[in-house]
C-alpha cells in the first residue's frame, strides 16, 4: 500500500529523488515510539490543496494531526524567509479545529543548511531532510534530530572558503560596509568574474549577503559579516593542518625577530606577511611576551636567499621562527603595511590564530574586538 502511494507521489514530481525522500520520511516518521502516519489526500486533482505537495496524517498519543508539506531540493535561510508566509497561509483554514486535528507545516528536502534549520526551529516549522535531520513540533509529540550535511554538499561549502574564493570572501569583509558589483570584488579579489558571482550566489544562500538591482548593475551588500567570519573559522578548524617549517635563528629573540626578517626578505626581495601573535600584538597589543614569530614566505629562490641570510636553520624543537608555505600570491594579497613590516590581513591573522594553541585564541577574540569589529 505505501509502495502506490509513493509512485502517485513521483508522478506528481518527475524527479524520482523527492519520491524516494518522502518514502523514507514516513519511515522515520513510523519508527517514533507509539506513532502512526500515512500519506493522505495525494490523489485531489491538481495536487495538494493549495501549493503543497503531500499531505500526512499523524496520530500520536490519542492525538491527530496532518503535515502540509512542500518538497525542495536545497533550503537556505533565504529561502526560509521567503516561503515563511506562503507556507502560513496557505495552511490558514486548511483544517477544521473542531475535529481536534492539528495542521503543521512541514519541508523536505534534499538539504536543509544548519542556518535554515535553525530559522524553522524557531518558527515551528517541521522538517526533514537526506541526512536524516527531523524536526515535528506538533501538540505534545516533539521530535529532533540534527545530523551533518550529506558529504558531497559539505564538500561543496568547503570549497567557498578555500583557494581562490577565499580571495573572494576576504574582499567581501574588507568591504562590509559598501554596495559592491560582481566586477569590483573580482578585481579585488584577483580573480575571474565568474568566481566572484558563484561565491555571492552562494553566500546569498545562506542569507549573509543580500542584492539589488538586476543584470550588469546589479549590487550586494554583506550584512552579516560576523555570520561569514564565524563559518569561515569553522570550516579552518576542520582543515589539515598548514604546511610549515620550524627554524631556528641564532641570536634573535623574537621581539627583534620581526625587524630583522623583514629586512632580509626586503633586500632579497622575498614577498612574505607575519601572522600569528607576532602580528596580533602589532594590530592590538594582548601578550607581555612572544617566543616565536610565524610567517607567510612565497616559496622560491628569494625566499631560500632570504633564510640563507638569517642563517635560519631547520629544527624539530625550540624554533622561533616559523614559516608558512604560500604557493601563490593570492595567499599574501591582503597583507598590510605596518612601520615597514608587512602583516597578513587582521582576518586572516585571526583565523591562524584560531588555530593554534596557548592563549592564541584569546588574542584572536581581542583581535576580533579591538581590529576587525565584528
Amino acid at each position: 500500500m505505501l509502495h502506490s502511494k509513493i509512485c502517485r507521489i513521483v508522478m506528481l514530481d518527475p524527479d524520482i529523488m523527492e519520491g524516494q525522500l518522502l518514502e523514507e520520511f514516513l519511515k522515520a516518521l513510523q519508527e517514533l515510539p507509539e506513532v502512526r502516519a500515512k500519506f493522505s489526500g495525494i490523489e485531489q486533482p491538481g495536487g495538494i490543496n493549495r501549493g503543497h505537495d503531500a499531505q500526512v496524517d499523524l496520530q500520536a498519543c490519542g492525538k491527530a494531526a496532518t503535515l502540509l508539506i512542500q518538497v525542495k531540493k536545497e533550503v537556505y535561510p533565504r529561502d526560509v524567509r521567503q516561503m515563511l508566509w506562503p507556507l502560513r497561509e496557505s495552511a490558514h483554514g486548511r483544517l477544521d479545529p473542531e475535529a481536534g486535528r492539528q495542521a503543521v507545516i512541514f519541508l523536505i528536502a534534499q538539504l536543509i543548511s544548519p542556518g535554515a534549520r535553525e530559522l524553522l526551529r524557531n518558527e515551528r516549522v517541521g522538517y526533514y531532510d537526506s541526512s536524516g535531520s527531523l524536526f515535528l513540533p506538533a501538540f505534545n509529540i516533539y521530535a529532533y534530530v540534527d545530523k551533518p550535511p550529506p558529504k558531497s554538499r559539505s564538500r561543496s561549502i568547503r570549497s567557498v572558503f578555500s583557494g581562490r574564493r577565499a580571495q573572494v570572501l576576504h574582499a567581501i569583509l574588507l568591504r562590509h560596509r559598501e554596495w559592491f558589483g560582481v566586477k569590483d570584488i573580482a578585481n579585488q579579489a584577483r580573480v575571474s568574474p565568474s568566481t566572484a558571482s558563484q561565491v555571492l550566489t552562494e553566500l546569498e544562500k545562506f542569507g549573509w549577503v543580500m542584492s539589488r538591482g538586476q543584470g550588469p548593475g546589479k549590487k550586494r551588500h554583506l550584512q552579516e559579516p560576523g555570520a561569514l567570519l564565524d563559518a569561515w573559522q569553522n570550516q579552518e578548524a576542520v582543515k589539515r593542518r598548514l604546511s610549515m617549517r620550524r627554524y631556528f635563528v641564532p641570536l634573535a629573540r623574537a621581539e627583534g625577530l620581526v625587524e630583522k626578517f623583514a629586512e632580509v626578505c626586503a633586500e632579497h626581495k622575498a614577498e612574505y606577511a607575519i601572522t600569528h601573535q607576532a602580528a596580533g600584538q602589532r594590530y592590538a597589543p594582548f601578550l607581555s611576551t612572544i617566543s616565536q614569530v610565524r610567517s607567510r614566505l612565497l616559496n622560491g629562490p628569494a625566499a631560500d636567499r632570504a633564510l640563507g641570510a638569517l642563517d635560519a636553520r631547520v629544527v624539530d624543537q625550540g624554533a622561533n621562527l616559523t614559516v608558512i608555505e604560500a604557493r601563490s600570491p593570492g595567499e599574501l594579497l591582503f597583507r598590510e603595511c605596518m612601520n615597514g613590516i608587512w602583516l597578513a590581513g587582521a582576518v586572516q591573522v585571526y583565523l591562524d590564530l584560531m588555530r593554534s594553541e596557548g592563549r592564541s585564541r584569546e588574542m584572536a577574540r581581542h583581535l576580533r574586538d579591538e581590529r576587525i569589529g565584528f
